[in-house]
């Protein structure tokens, strides 16, 4: 007991001057790794940066677990994307897709407090003040009310209020772990913002938690959703109703048969297609902390904060790529390049040429899964291929100035992240089920 209570925060930075002290004194930290890295590299001078690597993940992420929010966010979003960061920070920062550590209960009754003008225990039949899980934005506990088992979402105190000038002090670090052009990390950081300031809305969360879970409920097969509340809910607190179930590590723990992998990963594949090509909004989080495989194979999707909306001039010229043979008509798939700014207007004849290349290579592979009426995705080739190629192009020049328009940041993420926990369930998936909808010219 005793235990988990160190582990419980007592309290958050919340203010500008408190949280930005905290970034700097984990720059000095970093500054002394650097120091220390150097140091030993004197006396040996074949010693690689795997050590520095993992000193600095380390200190990065302590302070960001600390401060929660947007800075914690961007660390996780960067150990989904397997090519940016070394090995040592994509380990480190990935605790941050299921655990940080969580507040303590006097914070989580003062929450309450604020928004319902009530604590936990007024409002719910029993209400237990220990978290069940702590991300980046906020914590779950488990409540009961008329007999039905709630889960209850509480966002950490400061967060919402935090995300612009928390983004500004994590500039930094990003600038330095990612190798992005100013300009890049800029595009970069503003759209993430505008997420984030969605993501911490939790008013904005029930509405399309509802809308979107209505939605799909009709269409999909073996997919749950919660039940939410809107009048036990706040701009910073969810109720909803409870879904028993392992989150995808423990599932897996299990030894499932390929059947039962299969169809939560064809579940997985439907839901987040018939999002992108019926609904034109996608959720955009696709880390294994958002869904649940229920004790009966099906999936249990449980959170809707972070929605990535794909207007048409995106939509068209991005999936008709990726699903169609436009890519043998290069005329039209250099419109539909410059059409997403992958081709610039003052580039020259050699560079289009370039680019053309280099993007048709990477849209002809990140589209191998749309090409047929079915994918393997334990297939290792396949990623080996990807992760490959990616790697390539993130060490070429040409690719440190920004490229591509800003919705690429969350529909790859988004994509790249449906295709790993695909990986990870090593499932096969019906491909041909929700079809793009194409435009052939542009």
């Amino acid at each position: 007991m005793s235990e988990d209570k160190a582990k419980e925060q007592n309290s958050i930075p919340t203010s500008k001057v408190e949280r930005s002290a905290r970034f700097v004194k984990t720059g000095f930290k970093v500054g002394g790794n650097y120091i220390k890295h150097y140091s030993k590299k004197l006396f040996n001078p074949n010693l690689d940066r795997s050590e520095l690597n993992e000193d600095n993940a380390a200190d990065i992420y302590e302070s960001l677990s600390e401060l929660k929010g947007s800075a914690l966010k961007v660390a996780q979003m960067l150990s989904m994307d397997k090519n940016i960061l070394p090995k040592a920070y994509v380990d480190k920062f990935s605790q941050s897709q299921y655990n940080a550590p969580p507040l303590s209960g006097p914070l989580i009754v003062q929450t309450f407090k604020k928004y319902f003008g009530k604590s936990p225990e007024q409002i719910y039949d029993k209400f237990d003040l220990r978290s069940n899980n702590a991300a980046s934005i906020g914590q779950v506990h488990q409540a009961e009310l008329n007999g039905e088992k709630l889960a209850v979402k509480i966002q950490y105190p400061g967060v919402g209020d935090s995300i612009s000038s928390d983004l500004k002090l994590v500039k930094p670090f990003a600038f330095r772990l990612l190798g992005m052009s100013e300009k890049e990390l800029e595009v970069y950081m503003q759209e993430v913002e505008e997420r984030l300031l969605e993501e911490t809305d939790y008013e904005l969360e029930v509405r399309r938690s509802i809308e979107i879970s209505k939605a799909c409920s009709a269409i999909l097969q073996h997919t749950i959703f919660p039940r939410y509340y809107p009048a036990l809910s706040s701009k910073r607190i969810i109720t909803m109703s409870w879904i028993e179930g392992q989150h995808l590590k423990e599932f897996l723990q299990t030894n499932p048969s390929q059947e039962l992998r299969n169809q939560i990963g064809q579940a997985l594949w439907d839901f987040y297609n018939y999002q992108q090509h019926e609904l034109r909004a996608v959720h955009a989080d696709p880390h294994p902390g958002n869904f649940l495989i229920t004790p009966n194979g099906e999936l249990g999707i449980i959170d809707f904060g972070c929605i990535k909306e794909m207007p048409e001039d995106f939509y068209y010229p991005f999936f008709s790529l990726t699903s169609t043979n436009l890519l043998d008509n290069k005329e039209e798939t250099i419109k539909a390049f410059r059409k997403l700014e992958m081709i610039l207007p003052n580039d020259t004849p050699q560079q289009i040429e370039f680019f053309y290349k280099m993007y048709h290579q990477m849209i002809s592979l990140f589209a191998k899964p749309y090409m047929s009426a079915s994918f393997d995705f334990g297939e290792t080739a396949f990623f080996d291929e990807l992760y490959g190629f990616g790697e390539q192009i993130s060490r070429m020049p040409e690719f440190k100035q920004a490229r591509g328009v800003k919705h690429f940041i969350y529909v790859n993420r988004t994509n790249f992240g449906l295709y790993n926990i695909l990986h990870e369930l090593k499932a096969q998936v019906k491909t041909n089920t929700y079809k793009p909808h194409v435009q052939l010219s542009y």
